[in-house]
C-alpha cells in the first residue's frame, strides 16, 4: 500500500476477508510515515481513526479522506538523517468493523447452583448466543483493542462470554422462582439479561446487538422428576389409567399366537369383572388395606392374592396356602401369617357335634344336618 515509500502518496483501504476482524491497523508492522496529502477510503460498514504523534483523532465516516501530517515527500526523508532516515512524525490508521458480528456463543464451563423453590438446591448449565456491535471505535480501540494489528471476535467472545454467565447467575437467581416456570420464559429471561448487561459492554465501545438463550438443563435426575411430575398432571384418574393399561395388554394377549397367548389371555378375561366392576359405582364401600407385595416383572405395588399384575400382566405364581384360611403363603414360610396355623400341618376335619359329620376345615354349619357347629 506504499506506507512506507520515499516519493509516492498513499492510497490506504482494507477489506475484511475472513468476516470476523473486529479491527485492522496499517501499516500492519506498526506505525509509519503515513504522508500529507494521503488518501484514505473508508466503506458504509467501516470507520477510520487515525493516531498521529500517539494521539487519536476524530473517527473517519464512509468516503474518502486526505490525510494532512508533517510527512513531505523526499524532504522528510532528508530532514529524519538524526533519527535512523525514519519519520519521528509516526501515524497509523484504525479500520474499524461496524457490522453486526453475529452467533458468539456463551454458555456455563460449570453448572451453577440455583435454589428452587419446589426442588430445592440444583445445578443448572445453559448455553445460547449473542450478537455485538462497535458503537464508538476510539473508546474500543483504548480499552480493548489496544495497539494491536487485528482484533477478531473469536479474542473477545471468551471474555464477553464469562460476563454473561456471571450476570446471568445474579439474574436467574432474582428472577425465576422454579424450574416449572420455565418454559415460555426464555424470551422474558433473555430481554432482561440483555439489558442489564448493557453497562458492561458500553464500557468497551460494544452494544450487546441481541441475546438469546437456547437452553437450561438440570440435571438428569431432576430432568426425571420433572418428566414425572408432567406424566402425572397429564393422568386425571390414576384407577382408569391402571385399567387402561390392563385392557391393552388384554390386546395384545390376544393377537400373541401360543400356548403363553392363551393362557395370558385366558387370566387376564378372569381379572376383567374385578377390573371393571366398580366403575359402576358412585360411592364404592371402604375396603380395609389389603397386604401387597413386588411384581417381580415391573416391581410394582400388587395385591398379595393377585393372580396377574394389573401393570404388566405377568402372572404371580402361588407357591402354597394356607391349609386352614386359604391366604398365600411364600415358599418358606412355617406359620400363615394371616391365621397363625402351621403351614406344614394337615388340615383339620371339622366334626359336628350333633350328627358327628366330617366338616372341611373353617366350616360354621354342618353340611349334612345343618346345624351350627
Amino acid at each position: 500500500m506504499g506506507v512506507d515509500n520515499l516519493i509516492l502518496l498513499e492510497n490506504l483501504e482494507w477489506f475484511d476477508e475472513t468476516g470476523r476482524e473486529l479491527l485492522h491497523r496499517l501499516p500492519e508492522h506498526g506505525s509509519g510515515e503515513i504522508k500529507f496529502g494521503a488518501q484514505l477510503t473508508i466503506r458504509e460498514s467501516q470507520a477510520g481513526v487515525m493516531y498521529y504523534k500517539g494521539r487519536a483523532g476524530d473517527a473517519f465516516g464512509p468516503g474518502r479522506h486526505t490525510l494532512k501530517t508533517g510527512n513531505i515527500p523526499i524532504l522528510t526523508k532528508i530532514l529524519s538523517a538524526p533519527w535512523g532516515m525514519k519519520s519521528p512524525l509516526r501515524a497509523e490508521i484504525y479500520f474499524v468493523n461496524l457490522k453486526v458480528f453475529t452467533d458468539l456463543k456463551w454458555g456455563t464451563r460449570d453448572p451453577v447452583a440455583f435454589r428452587d423453590a419446589e426442588l430445592g438446591m440444583v445445578r443448572l448449565r445453559a448455553h445460547g448466543v449473542f450478537n455485538i456491535r462497535i458503537v464508538q471505535p476510539v473508546l474500543f480501540i483504548n480499552t480493548l483493542a489496544g495497539t494491536m494489528g487485528k482484533y477478531t471476535s473469536e479474542q473477545v467472545e471468551e471474555y464477553l462470554k464469562r460476563v454473561i454467565v456471571s450476570r446471568f447467575n445474579d439474574y436467574l437467581g432474582e428472577k425465576l422462582r422454579t424450574l416449572f416456570d420455565l418454559p415460555g420464559h426464555f424470551d422474558a429471561l433473555a430481554l432482561g439479561l440483555q439489558q442489564r448487561l448493557t453497562k458492561d459492554f458500553v464500557r468497551f465501545g460494544l452494544a450487546l446487538d441481541g441475546l438469546y438463550i437456547t437452553s437450561i438443563t438440570p440435571p438428569e435426575e431432576v430432568q426425571s422428576a420433572i418428566d414425572d411430575r408432567s406424566r402425572l398432571s397429564v393422568i386425571k384418574d390414576m384407577d382408569k389409567f391402571v385399567r387402561m393399561k390392563a385392557a391393552m395388554a388384554m390386546e395384545k394377549a390376544a393377537t400373541a399366537g401360543g400356548e403363553a397367548g392363551a393362557g395370558l389371555g385366558l387370566g387376564l378375561g378372569m381379572m376383567m369383572p374385578g377390573m371393571f366392576g366398580g366403575l359402576q359405582a358412585k360411592a364404592p364401600a371402604k375396603e380395609k388395606q389389603a397386604a401387597v407385595v413386588r411384581c417381580p416383572e415391573c416391581d410394582n405395588t400388587i395385591p398379595v392374592d393377585a393372580r396377574f399384575c394389573p401393570y404388566c400382566s405377568h402372572q404371580q405364581v402361588v407357591m402354597r396356602k394356607c391349609i386352614n384360611c386359604g391366604e398365600n403363603l411364600s415358599a418358606d414360610a412355617r406359620f400363615c401369617p394371616h391365621c397363625g396355623h402351621p403351614a406344614d400341618e394337615k388340615p383339620r376335619i371339622m366334626v359336628c357335634p350333633h350328627c358327628h359329620a366330617n366338616n372341611l376345615p373353617g366350616a360354621a354349619f354342618c353340611n349334612q344336618c345343618g346345624r351350627k357347629i
